[in-house]
């Protein structure tokens, strides 16, 4: 890819001012910036040649004060580093700028690298380093997956898709239904053991790297509910799998995580359970963050994956009947005939 032009671009231009003054140590050819990655907040990343870093090549973050902080990512980086995870390495910060200067863990997202022939291993990989993760908890070192954040989060449905993406002005009937099914979502996540929670522990932010997975993205990790993770990587925003492989590798994981000592529950059943209302709180989460970023701050492409989200939701509410009225609701936002059949 060429190098970009950044005259225009005042950050871009404190950036490179910023690379060139630790362009000896690390053997920096500013003149190569150019762009890494898109993120679905104000965060932005470059790659640039780096002739002194392993690879050759280095990645600069450029996350704007006040909207964003680097330090919860150089915090997190230092925690996964020591469970075992293959994260960057921090080379060079500048907190008051908004700067970071990282190791490059290549080109390769999981995203694009899963197939039907390559899941399998990709995913036991992945599954893996989630297991080390989650074995390295310990109470205090992260902020907590707490009641007020989980309803921050699900108010996000109401509000961003419901509201501003579909027009809809709820009914105090349907606005008690939602309130009543967040109730239960909100009981079901705090009543999980907790461990480390990555909170975006996706295929788009893992890379095919050695050893792999590289994780990216985790500077939002929390310590909450131990399903969250194993949800976010098999029920991704951007690839779907049948229900019978999601089911196969959740076992596999729930399997493991026993042998390991993690606290998850005897019965696969209440686990799965407790893996699917998880999924269901994320789901309702995201589908009012992609509202969001698309009004708000003008990224419209993340809508685009909106009805993979609410087919997710839809079919969790349908199959536990105290979930009922939500799957109801669901349904006539989607304009369907509701079809509640429980499992559950």
């Amino acid at each position: 890819m060429p190098a970009m032009n950044i005259a225009a671009d005042d950050r871009l231009q404190a950036l490179q001012r910023w690379l060139a003054g630790l362009a000896g140590e690390f053997g920096l050819q500013v003149d190569s910036l150019r762009p890494a990655s898109a993120d679905a907040s104000f965060r932005r990343y470059f790659r640039l040649d780096a002739g002194r870093v392993a690879g050759g090549t280095a990645i600069a973050m450029d996350a704007p004060p006040p909207q964003e902080d680097t330090r919860p990512f150089v915090r997190v980086a230092a925690l996964m580093r020591e469970a075992g995870l293959n994260v960057p390495h921090v080379l060079a910060q500048d907190v008051e700028q908004g700067f970071l200067l990282l190791t490059d863990l290549g080109t390769t997202t999981y995203l694009a690298a899963l197939n039907e022939s390559t899941a399998d291993g990709l995913i036991r990989a992945a599954i893996d380093a989630l297991l080390r993760w989650q074995q390295a908890s310990r109470d205090g070192e992260l902020p907590p997956y707490d009641e007020a954040l989980l309803r921050r989060e699900l108010d996000l449905f109401p509000q961003w898709y419901l509201g501003r993406h579909l027009g809809i002005e709820l009914t105090p009937a349907r606005r008690q239904t939602l309130q009543s099914a967040s109730r239960l979502l909100i009981d079901a996540a705090l009543a999980q053991p907790r461990v480390f929670v990555h909170r975006d522990y996706m295929p788009r932010n893992l890379m095919v790297c050695e050893p792999s997975p590289g994780v990216l993205d985790f500077q939002d990790a929390v310590h909450g509910p131990i399903a969250y993770d194993l949800v976010s990587l098999l029920r991704d925003a951007f690839v779907s799998w049948p229900e019978e492989r999601v089911l196969d590798w959740t076992i596999r994981y729930w399997e493991r995580a026993r042998r390991a000592g993690l606290p998850v529950a005897a019965d696969f059943a209440e686990f799965y359970r407790d893996f699917e209302w998880m999924g269901l709180q994320r789901h309702l989460k995201v589908l009012g963050i992609f509202a969001r970023i698309r009004y708000r701050d003008v990224k419209p492409q993340y809508l685009a994956d909106a009805p993979r989200f609410v087919a997710y939701a839809r079919a969790v509410a349908r199959r536990y009947r105290p979930l009922g009225p939500l799957a109801r609701l669901l349904d006539e936002i989607e304009g369907v005939t509701p079809q509640v059949g429980y499992t559950f």
